[in-house]
């Protein structure tokens, strides 16, 4: 989890993954995929799916001041966990 200025919420990492490094990057990002649906007429940014070579990034906004980041694997399924995020997205971020 991740606030708006790109600073760490809270992490679980593994694999020698820097949960700073990679918290630092989302707010530009979030700030790209947010012009890119204005300029295509799509409306607010809420999540994101980014595919690497070795596996996916899954971004959601989880209200004003917060995003979910989420590194995953090559080989997972992200079908449930997206369905999960859209119809409990006010749920998660409740939590906070």
């Amino acid at each position: 989890v991740v606030g708006r200025d790109g600073l760490p919420i809270d992490s679980a990492s593994s694999d020698g993954i820097d949960a700073e490094t990679v918290a630092a990057q989302l707010p530009s990002a979030v700030r790209g995929m947010a012009e890119l649906g204005a300029a295509g007429g799509r409306g607010e940014f809420a999540t994101s799916v980014v595919e690497f070579d070795a596996g996916l990034a899954v971004i959601a906004v989880l209200h004003a001041d917060a995003l979910l980041v989420i590194l995953v694997r090559p080989d997972t399924n992200v079908g449930t966990l997206l369905f999960d995020l859209r119809r409990h997205r006010t749920a998660i971020a409740g939590l906070l």
